[in-house]
């Protein structure tokens, strides 16, 4: 007769071995009941050995190698095999490993998926072989629902009746809700083999609202991280091209190598084909991107040379036309790293044309900055104390020099050959592990090689180099220079809290400069120069307690004396034709970003912040700064674009009083912050000036607006590139998940056109309708683009945003 065992209790727990029984009784008030079982193999993550079952129930017996067990409100709950069981009744086969589970069943396997069901059936394989109600949730937050579940094979699933969303189907409060997007199907078959969810008899709803039938559809399974397939269509709108579509179709070769193609599709143009090539290594990645297209040029054009632009047409030869963009980065273990860069296009506006996504990108050590593609190599040398860097680049333009009063379309632009050649750039530093004479010891060194095609005069030349006559066909000037510097600096704090940090820079130039302007009558020109500088930094930090708010005052000043600056003529500005003065830059012992340029004689300067903090996250500080010098500096003045015998000041350093430096930032609460940043001269006008504020509320709504201004040229010309920038943003709900978006840009340096909103000029414009609830987001609006670059001119259409939490990634 087989063995029987059958005990009620309010609480039971029991630890079987398949073959002997080990049996564990606790009860409340109750006595407790043993048998001694035979070592177990080394448990497993969660505690047990393969062959073991814990089990919590209300109530359990045992007949044979089957265990039953039921539960009240608290179900019973299971653990064998890293697996977790819960269910109102559980019957396991110890012998064949096969449990099958009744009413409110929740099965979590080793992955983490947790399996729903009103009747659960599972195999030896601890998989579900058969489910009835039967739902799962996935990691990534997708669900799937199914009146019947089988388990056809070892990688075959098959639901009758099926819903899979992607989105939540239970509100904040835990509370069901109809999921944003879903699809229904008779059938759903997931084939773990083709790592695809495959549908028969589709129906595709949007808010619970049926919108499109397929007799077939598939997508890739939720737990893939990459699969091949078409991603989500992106429509846009120009009134050069036309409507276009791009369906992107991702190819994946390997986990670390796939391609995407995607052609773009045009009503008034030819087709675009655009290719993205991927390729992750053990210590590195390189992507290659690339467009072709094979269609003349398009846009507003003067056909008949009258003065007048007809609007969007197509002129020039039929010619094939493309871009590359790629680059690679590597960093094997050790210091070394290495990378490139390669960016051409053959077109100045292909990019405006097409609407190609973010060309501009900063990929590898040295960045090409807007409308200039770059093409580099490169390799560093990083340790605790030593950084070299080693690189060669060149650059390709896409800026415009010169504006056509006609059309877009006859825009000159800068010239490739005016751009240098840089071949190599060198840069290193280092440090001694110890302190030297109590203070910190950095030496740096620099050296760089430059060609250039094409003459170019300020602010590379010196306005005394400038010929006064026909510049056409001069070579440009070709320089190379080697730069030594020594710095060291000691930070001394007083009893009295006071910071003296006493420094020295001592530094050497070497130069070489070929092709100056023939007339001067020089040839090759070797130059040196050198500079020594001593300083003191002092400031004061004070503090003073406001209940629970904090004020912290700091004055700060240095004074520095250096040499007499040499800064002869013949050496060509090719690094520091603008500085930017700041809160940090102010105190430098050179305020210039570059080599060629730097400061002698006798400064000082001063400034003090001050910071108001109260609470956790608010505060606001400000702070005020300014420098003087002993004697004027004129070699930093630069001729006028548009009037090249007249002088300006681009970096507010030539003067004896450089600009007042005027930074602060704001957070009042967690919800707004902003900063600002001006530099004022010495009559009270802002020569440049940022300010952004960031503001949100509710739990979605949110506000940019940022301004920008530069007044640093003080006459007005077609070469003049004063500017003032109000750029708005934002996005307000207005009921439920419906609500509005808003983006715009204000040029306000520039006249409008006619028929152009007045005051200030919107260079890009939308106002659309969305609709998101943090799993689908769509935006449907209207757009206006009216930048002077575009060809095709100013253009306004209607747009499409779509969003959809992933059926499968694309991303590495």
């Amino acid at each position: 007769m087989p063995r029987h065992r059958s005990l009620e209790t309010g609480a039971l727990r029991l630890r079987l071995l398949a073959g002997v029984a080990a049996m564990a009784v606790a009860a409340v008030g109750g006595g407790a009941l043993a048998q001694d079982a035979v070592p177990a193999p080394a448990p497993g993550p969660d505690g047990l050995t393969p062959d073991a079952v814990y089990l919590e129930a209300d109530s359990a017996s045992r007949e044979g190698d089957v265990i039953s067990a039921t539960g009240g409100e608290q179900r019973v709950l299971a653990r064998f095999r890293n697996t977790t069981l819960r269910a109102g009744q559980l019957t396991y086969d110890l012998g064949l490993g096969v449990a099958t589970a009744d009413d409110r069943v929740e099965f979590i396997d080793p992955d983490g998926t947790t399996v729903f069901a009103s009747h659960l059936e599972l195999d030896s394989d601890l998989k579900a072989g058969v489910a009835v109600d039967f739902a799962t949730r996935f990691n990534n937050g997708a669900s799937l629902m199914a009146a019947t579940a089988v388990r056809r094979s070892e990688n075959v699933n098959e639901l009758n009746y099926a819903l899979f969303t992607p989105c939540p189907i239970c509100d904040a409060e835990g509370n069901p809700k109809e999921p944003s997007i879903s699809i229904q199907a008779e059938k759903v078959v997931q084939d773990e083999e083709l790592r695809a969810v495959l549908y028969r008899n589709a129906v595709f709803k949007v808010g619970g609202v049926p919108v499109l039938y397929l007799p077939f559809f598939a997508h890739p399974d939720p737990t893939v991280e990459r699969v091949s397939g078409f991603l989500v269509p992106i429509p846009s709108y120009d009134e050069g091209r036309g409507i276009s579509l791009e369906v992107p179709y991702l190819r994946v070769l390997s986990p670390s190598e796939d391609w995407l193609i995607s052609l773009q599709i045009n009503t008034r143009v030819a087709p675009l084909l655009n290719l993205q090539w991927r390729r992750r290594f053990a210590d590195g990645v390189v992507v290659a991107r690339g467009g072709y297209t094979y269609e003349r040029n398009f846009g507003d054009f003067d056909l008949d040379g009258d003065g007048s632009a007809e609007s969007n047409v197509k002129f020039g030869d039929r010619t094939s036309r493309s871009y590359f963009l790629g680059y690679g980065r590597f960093d094997p273990e050790g210091p070394w790293r290495w990378g490139f860069t390669a960016e051409r296009t053959s077109d100045k506006t292909l990019f405006d044309r097409y609407d190609i996504r973010d060309p501009y990108q900063d990929n590898g050590l040295y960045y090409g900055d807007q409308r200039r593609l770059i093409s580099q190599i490169y390799a560093e040398h990083q340790t605790a104390r030593s950084y070299v860097s080693v690189a060669a680049f060149a650059l390709q333009s896409l800026r415009v020099s010169r504006f056509s009063t006609v059309t877009p379309a006859l825009n000159v632009f800068e010239s490739d050959g005016a751009l240098p050649i840089v071949a190599p750039l060198i840069d290193a530093r280092w440090e001694p592990n110890a302190p030297v004479l109590g203070g910190r010891l950095r030496l740096r060194g620099s050296a760089v090689s430059l060609f250039r095609d094409d003459y170019v005069g300020g602010p590379v030349l010196r306005s005394q180099l400038i010929p006064t006559g026909p510049t056409a066909g001069l070579p440009g000037v070709d320089s190379r220079r080697i730069t030594g510097v020594a710095e060291w600096r000691r930070t001394l704090t007083s009893a009295a809290g006071v910071r003296w940090e006493p420094f020295v820079d001592v530094r050497a130039d070497l130069y070489s400069v070929d092709d100056l302007p023939p007339s001067l009558g020089l040839e090759r020109e070797e130059i040196g120069r050198g500079r020594a500088t001593a300083g003191l930094d002092i400031s004061y930090p004070l503090i003073r307690r406001f209940g629970d708010a904090d004020l912290i005052i700091e004055p700060m000043a240095q004074l520095s004396v250096s040499t007499q600056s040499d800064l002869d003529p013949r050496i060509p500005n090719e690094d520091s034709q603008s500085a930017e003065l700041d809160e940090s830059s102010l105190f430098r012992v050179d305020r210039f970003p570059g080599y060629d340029l730097y400061e002698g004689g006798a400064r000082f300067t001063a400034g003090a912040r001050a910071t108001l903090r109260w609470d956790e996250s608010r505060q606001a500080s400000l702070f005020v700064g300014r420098s003087l010098r002993a004697d004027e500096e004129t070699a930093y003045l630069v001729p006028i674009p548009d009037a090249p015998a007249e002088l300006y000041d681009p970096s507010g350093l030539a003067s004896d009083t450089s600009d007042w430096v005027v930074q602060g930032s704001f957070s009042p609460s967690d919800r707004i912050r902003g900063w600002g940043h001006a530099t004022i001269d010495s009559s009270g006008d802002v020569r440049r000036a940022e300010l952004a504020v960031e503001g949100r509320w509710g739990r979605r709504n949110l506000a940019t607006v940022s301004y920008i201004l530069d007044r640093s040229n003080p006459l007005a010309g077609p070469n003049n590139r004063n500017y003032e920038f109000l750029q708005v943003a934002g996005q307000q709900f207005v009921y439920g998940n419906w609500g509005v978006s808003f983006s715009g840009i204000a040029d306000l340096e520039r006249t409008p056109r006619p028929g152009q909103p007045d005051p200030g000029f919107l260079v890009r414009s939308e106002v659309g309708l969305l609709f998101d609830d943090d799993c689908f987001r769509v935006e449907l609006g209207w757009r206006r683009d009216n930048t002077v670059v575009r060809p095709s001119g100013p253009s306004e259409g209607p747009y499409v945003r779509l969003t959809l939490a992933t059926f499968g990634g694309t991303g590495y």
